[in-house]
């Protein structure tokens, strides 16, 4: 009897082992986003994160990266360039494939040099400074464009529109921030006009009367910042608070809802640079309305984040491999079709092109022009 026992419990243990080889559970492919998902950034971190994981639900519901389902990892570098590493570290550990992300320039670059080292292949979809490709290595991609682009548009246009007029060039010494502040005054002086005042403010305060006093003593008619549209609402608020009403100028960091939010009807004609609309183009638009679907506006940088997981996806297929220098070789080799059209890279990891084009605000929304 007791053998008969132990002989059924063994027959009964080899067909439980039979089925799980016949039905093994389906591996899966890590993946992550970081930006700023708390800190007054946080308005951008949740657009990576939004357009991540619809990326992530699109490409899961077609069949996942050979065979295999994408598990996405959200890490928060509230644009502090410590917590950045810290963040690049704890993906490391998490074995991820590939970074959509980070959002900050200040974050992307010194979490770049982890990223390499522990063989990751990073996209940012958001960090415009040059340094991040120009000093980056095998592993560096964007699918946005560069300050130098981007300020090589603004400071022409301050040149042709504003001659004359007295101009104000600020920054906030971040990475991105001065970076895009010195190539729009690189690109300004190129072009015959010099600007009145150059000066940085400190990033995080929540009172620049004393810059703005500044600014009106010096007769500013037009105001140009480098830096975050934070600081950019405060100061332009607080300037028609003294009676001053400049032209306010700005880079891609402007386009959050948030930024009319902060300056509300002050910032009524407040001008910035960013690539034409994604999401009015053809390549989007089945994307684009799962979004308002959900009740979400693809503003902003959601899209090139969807972008960067989408083109990475295409990559990993046809080197028929998730391994990440093999991904990069044929990532920069190709041209990817995506939301935002087709993307092809050089060899630093920049897009071919760029098209940076300007939005001006009004009644609490941004249009381009």
């Amino acid at each position: 009897m007791m053998k008969r026992t132990l002989l059924a419990g063994a027959i009964s243990l080899a067909s439980v082992l039979a089925l799980g080889a016949a039905a093994p559970a389906q591996a899966q492919i890590r993946i992550g986003t970081a930006g700023p998902i708390t800190g007054e950034y946080a308005s951008f971190g949740a657009q990576l994160k939004a357009g991540a994981e619809q990326a992530v639900a699109d490409i899961n519901a077609k069949g996942g990266v050979l065979d295999q389902k994408l598990v996405l990892e959200v890490g928060d570098d509230a644009c502090d360039p410590k917590q950045a590493v810290s963040v690049a570290n704890q993906m490391a550990s998490r074995g991820i494939k590939m970074m959509a992300g980070h959002f900050c320039s200040s974050s992307s670059i010194p979490a770049s040099k982890v990223y390499q080292d522990e063989g990751i292949l990073q996209i940012t979809p958001a960090s415009t400074n040059p340094a991040y490709t120009d000093k980056g290595g095998w592993n560096t991609f964007r699918t946005c464009g560069r300050d130098d682009q981007q300020g090589a548009v603004a400071g022409a246009y301050l040149a042709k529109e504003f001659k004359g007029r007295k101009v104000a060039i600020l920054h906030d010494n971040t990475a991105y921030g001065k970076g895009l502040a010195d190539e729009t005054k690189k690109a300004m002086n190129a072009a015959g006009m010099k600007e009145t005042l150059y000066t940085a403010y400190v990033p995080g305060e929540k009172d620049y009367s004393a810059l703005v006093s500044r600014l009106k003593e010096a007769g500013i008619d037009v105001i140009y910042v480098g830096g975050y549209h934070t600081e950019t609402g405060l100061i332009v608020r607080q300037a028609h608070e003294q009676g001053m009403h400049p032209t306010m100028i700005g880079g891609d960091a402007l386009v959050t809802k948030e930024y009319w939010q902060i300056a509300g009807d002050n910032g009524d004609g407040t001008i910035m640079t960013f690539p034409s609309d994604p999401r009015r183009r053809a390549s989007a638009a089945s994307v684009v309305a799962e979004f308002k679907a959900k009740g979400i506006d693809p503003e902003g940088y959601v899209l090139y984040t969807y972008a960067a997981i989408q083109e990475w996806a295409q990559a990993a297929a046809k080197a028929g491999t998730t391994d990440p220098r093999k991904v990069a070789e044929v990532l920069r080799a190709g041209t990817w079709d995506t939301v935002l059209g087709k993307i092809s890279y050089d060899k630093k990891g920049d897009v071919t092109q760029s098209d940076y084009v300007f939005y001006i605000w009004h009644s609490g929304n941004y249009a381009e022009m």
